[in-house]
């Protein structure tokens, strides 16, 4: 990222080494400095999507995720929003305490984000009724909502909660057997959502964590250019192969991995 232009990227979408959780071919990484280059190189309003666990040491989560999360706030960054990306199965059952089934999918701005196409595809059992209700003031007092007021209807569908649920391993987020090479492969339906999310059509999408291509992929898919940049010489092989499918004709030319 160094070599990168500042304020150059419309957006962030990645997902570090979570402490000790994965080998990935032995690779470590500086947390605080490849921090720092995310918020030089995104644009004033962009957005940068942390997808990030915690390992259990002796007993007790590592808490790194809420560290990294306190430490892109102290850098100037926002912290606009703690999501959580839900799995339909788990890695480690545990025997003393429940079963682990999330990651933390921390969303941090420079400053107001420029884009928020937030995803409505939440249906409302509401919907279609007459919106009724009030809410508190900071005093205490109540007032009434303003789709009350204006007597205004429940819609068909809503803005989605900020927990997202996916299927995960083979045959369920990916099928291609070469990325079994790679040992921890997030769903493309999240990397999609996210770049929908934050991020419009010719926006420029990076990931510093590239692993098995996912974020280009979903990049590449979606008319967004893509970036990716990945330490290990058996994983850009891995997206390379994964990207090397021509795009279609309303899809942006294949993104580049470094």
């Amino acid at each position: 990222m160094r070599g990168m232009d500042a304020a150059s990227v419309d957006m962030v979408l990645t997902s570090p080494p979570y402490d000790n959780l994965r080998t990935y071919n032995g690779y470590t990484f500086d947390f605080e400095s490849t921090a720092r280059e995310i918020q030089r190189v995104l644009k004033p309003g962009g957005v940068c999507v942390w997808v990030v666990g915690d390992a259990t040491v002796k007993g007790s989560e590592t808490g790194t995720s809420f560290r990294q999360a306190l430490f892109f706030k102290e850098i100037g960054m926002n912290l606009h929003d703690t999501m959580i990306y839900r799995k339909n199965s788990l890695t480690f059952p545990d025997k003393n305490r429940y079963y682990q089934c999330f990651e933390y999918m921390f969303v941090f701005s420079k400053g107001k984000p420029n884009t928020a196409n937030l995803i409505q595809d939440k249906v409302n059992k509401q919907a279609n009724k007459t919106i009724t209700g009030n809410y508190r003031e900071i005093d205490g007092s109540l007032k009434e909502m303003s789709g009350s007021k204006n007597k205004r209807s429940i819609k068909e569908k809503g803005v989605r909660w900020n927990i997202w649920d996916y299927n995960t391993g083979w045959k369920h987020s990916y099928s291609e057997d070469f990325l079994r090479g790679h040992p921890a492969i997030f769903p493309k339906k999240l990397a999609e959502d996210h770049i929908l999310s934050w991020s419009n059509e010719g926006d420029t999408v990076l990931d510093p964590f590239l692993g098995s291509g996912t974020t280009l992929l979903a990049a590449q898919e979606l008319n967004r250019n893509g970036i990716g940049i990945e330490i290990s010489e058996e994983y850009c092989e891995i997206a390379r192969k994964r990207l090397s499918t021509p795009p279609t004709q309303n899809q942006k030319p294949l993104p580049t991995v470094q």
